[in-house]
Formats: C-alpha cells, sequence, structure tokens
C-alpha cells in the first residue's frame, strides 16, 4: 500500500511508522490521519509484524495540526455541503464530521493487537503529543519537548487525551501540564513517568527497536494481544473481580494451547521460543469481551 504521509516498513518483526511531512514538523492534517489508520490495520493484519515503531522524520515528531488553512482546521463548518452545523448554529453531533479527527487515530491505535513503542524524536505538541498517549511505551530523544497546548489555541482536549493524560501522569500533572499549555522538557518527561527513557538522538530507534526485538523473540503473539488488552481496558474496571473474570478465561484458554506447551519446554531447554499461535486466526473465542457484559 502507498503512502503519501508517512512511510511504513516491516524489518526483523518490527513495522516502524514514520511520519513523513518533515518541511512542516510532520503536521497533522486529513491524510496523515487517514493513513495512520489504514497502517495500524496493516500492522494488526500482518502475524509476521510482532511490534510497531512510531517516530518522525528530521527534527520533529509531531508539531500539531496543520494550520496552513489558519483557525479553519478547527472548524466543523469549513465544507458546508457536509456539515453538522445547523442552519440555526446548532451541531449535529450525530453527524460523522462532528468527532474530533484526532481522536479517531488515538482509538485506533488503542484497539491494536501489537504493542505499540512511540520513539519521540523532537517535538511533539497537541495532537503531536496526544497520539502518543495510547501507545504502550514512549522513549525520547534528547531533544523530545512535548506541549499540551489546547488552552492556548482556545480549544480543549482531542485524541482521546481527556482520558490518557490522567491515567498515564496523574490528574494532578494533567491538570497543571493542560492549564499551562507550556512546552516540557524530556527531562521532566521522564521524571513523571511520561517517558520511560531519554537517550540521545543517535541512540533513540535502536533503543526502540532493541524492545521490539525482545518481544519479538520471547512472546507469545496471541498472548501479548490480550494482555495489551487486558491491562489498557482494566483502567476502567470498576472491581478485580472484573479482571478474575477475564484473567480466568485467558488462563483456561491460553493453558490449552500449543504455546503454553512451547513456552514451557523453552524455558526448560534454555532457548528461545518458537510459538505458532497466530493473531490472525488464533485469537479465543471469549475475545473481544468489552462488547457484552461478562459475568462467567
Amino acid at each position: 500500500m502507498g503512502f503519501e504521509t508517512i512511510l511504513y516498513e516491516v524489518n526483523d518483526n518490527i513495522a516502524t511508522i514514520t511520519l513523513n511531512r518533515p518541511e512542516v514538523l510532520n503536521a497533522m492534517g486529513g491524510g496523515m490521519r487517514e493513513e495512520l489508520i489504514a497502517a495500524f490495520d496493516l500492522t494488526d493484519g500482518d502475524d509476521d509484524v510482532r511490534a510497531v515503531v512510531v517516530t518522525g522524520a528530521g527534527k520533529a515528531f509531531c508539531g500539531g495540526a496543520d494550520f496552513s488553512k489558519g483557525a479553519a482546521v478547527f472548524d466543523k463548518n469549513r465544507d458546508p455541503a457536509h456539515s453538522p452545523v445547523r442552519p440555526d448554529g446548532s451541531i449535529d453531533y450525530s453527524n460523522p464530521l462532528s468527532r474530533d479527527g484526532g481522536g479517531l487515530v488515538a482509538l485506533r491505535i488503542f484497539r491494536s493487537l501489537k504493542p505499540v513503542i512511540a520513539a519521540i524524536n523532537g517535538a511533539a505538541a497537541g495532537v503531536g503529543a496526544s497520539m502518543t498517549l495510547p501507545m504502550d511505551i514512549r522513549i525520547g530523544s534528547e531533544k523530545a519537548r512535548m506541549g499540551f497546548v489546547y488552552a492556548r489555541r482556545g480549544i480543549v482536549h482531542e485524541c482521546c487525551s481527556s482520558w490518557f493524560l490522567p491515567r498515564a501522569v496523574g490528574i494532578n500533572k494533567a491538570l497543571e501540564w493542560s492549564f499551562s499549555g507550556r512546552i516540557i522538557p524530556a527531562d521532566e518527561l521522564k521524571a513523571a513517568g511520561l517517558l520511560s527513557q531519554v537517550v540521545p538522538p543517535e541512540e533513540l530507534l535502536p533503543a526502540a527497536y532493541a524492545i521490539g526485538r525482545e518481544i519479538a523473540e520471547n512472546t507469545a503473539p496471541v498472548s501479548i494481544a490480550l494482555m495489551r488488552q487486558m491491562l489498557w481496558r482494566g483502567l476502567g474496571m470498576p472491581d478485580p473481580m472484573d479482571a478474575h473474570r477475564i484473567e480466568s478465561r485467558g488462563i483456561s484458554t491460553r493453558g490449552r494451547t500449543p504455546d503454553a506447551k512451547e513456552g514451557v519446554k523453552s524455558f526448560i531447554e534454555r532457548r528461545l521460543p518458537e510459538f505458532e499461535c497466530k493473531v490472525s486466526s488464533d485469537m479465543p473465542d471469549f475475545y473481544p469481551w468489552w462488547e457484552e457484559p461478562v459475568y462467567g
């Protein structure tokens, strides 16, 4: 599949998605949004992909929304023929065009069956910062900096960041960063736990790929796909009994698979495992469990 705003390649079981508009600091427009969603469809559908690394071309990760059209970028009435804005000025919130485009990207990343590693090489502001929040591991270059700048632009949280950010750094830090809209340096991001590592620029991608290879060489793909959703969706569980129900289903089904046998055998034989179950064909029958209540 050909892309215009991103680069996509797979090597050594790791897919790399590179935001590729360096002339505008990889600013997010409609084309990039659609291509990112398509790229994650590719990674989920490719059993050779065991981890995904997302980074930016040039000196920025993603400078935010594409302001080449000025403030109209936020105006839901900019396409009158399909606008969710009614003639009386009220908004039809059921119109798909009323939805936040960055949120569609965040939700697609959230649904990923493969672990996602952000390699933040430079500035990440607005949607560029928030799109990293549903990614699982964030590594920053010493040149990385992030800003949740919405109040400074006269808007509010986008890209589902009002859900993800307080879960990543706590409510007080999320409020501080959001209220100020200031640009946050790499060392502060790491201290708050938003970045797991800060490395020299030349070590950024090697560090991200090292994590990806560790996952690819040592873990079962179906287990990773399940555990990723168990942990993310577990953030909304009201009681540990909900986790117990899902984990019990997981243990009951996965424990009967060739993967479980291979996991134990490879451990005893002190070698790398060769797991045979695939995400494309071997997800257990209780997946996805969140589409209806789980009672047993």
